[in-house]
């Protein structure tokens, strides 16, 4: 097969056939008389695996992948691909945390902050906390007060008092410091508990649509290593294993 034989299946152009060829993504390529590369059905199911590979794992770890799988390294693929499950693993139990914090938190809206910034003995006051545990807050990233430029001295404007309002609600419902400084920082991100609910939906979709395209990206691999072997097999049978010549 030519390089425009494998890319017209996947709507690609030749010079990108190449590209995955020269970066070893595809397994070694013989040339013919002339010059051209000879590609068979082996290297059709290498870029079939690569492209699917590339949905789970992105371009670069897919082409690790690749590389180190037609150089024989499988336990190197295999890690790089672990690697990617328990990551997804972390992300969605992290999204499963912040959905959870979402719903714990009380269902009473928080007095809004009208006027100047609170100081800190304010806010600590409002909140029936000690003004050193809002500065482990800060911290730990829960809350960015500004400081007065004149003074120096901390101001906790309306975002700010919400995020206290919710990391204490947080606490009381005991969720560690790093818990909470994440799903504050999805709020801020979101934009509102509104909108961090709308934003764990799509996130849902995006680790589920992840999840399909690990498989998809395995599945395709998983049919490249046994046509691979397959392939290595015949050739140390070679000609001496279908020579049925008398000596």
């Amino acid at each position: 097969m030519r390089p425009i034989d494998l890319a017209r299946e996947h709507g690609l152009s030749a010079q990108a056939i190449r590209n995955y060829d020269d970066a070893g993504i595809l397994p070694p390529t013989e040339r013919s008389e002339t010059g051209y590369r000879r590609y068979t059905p082996l290297h059709a199911q290498a870029l079939r695996a690569f492209l699917a590979l590339r949905g789970g794992h992105g371009h670069q770890q897919a082409m690790e992948i690749m590389r180190a799988t037609n150089r024989g390294d499988t336990e190197s693929a295999y890690r790089l691909i672990d690697a990617a499950h328990v990551a997804l693993l972390a992300e969605r139990d992290t999204r499963a945390e912040v959905a959870t914090a979402l719903g714990a938190l009380s269902t009473t809206t928080p007095t809004p902050v009208n006027g100047r910034p609170l100081t800190v003995g304010e806010l600590a006051r409002r909140l029936g906390v000690h003004p050193a545990t809002l500065r482990t807050w800060e911290t730990e990233g829960i809350l960015r007060p500004e400081r007065n430029r004149a003074t120096g001295y901390r101001e906790y404007g309306p975002d700010c008092v919400r995020d206290a309002d919710l990391a204490r609600q947080l606490r009381r419902g005991g969720y560690l410091l790093h818990q909470v400084a994440q799903f504050i920082e999805s709020l801020r991100e979101a934009g509102g508990a509104d909108a961090l609910n709308a934003f764990l939906d799509s996130w849902q979709d995006r680790l589920t649509t992840r999840s399909r395209n690990l498989l998809t990206g395995a599945a395709q691999l998983d049919a490249y290593l046994t046509l691979l072997g397959q392939t290595e097999q015949g050739v140390r049978g070679g000609p001496e294993s279908c020579d049925h010549r008398r000596p």
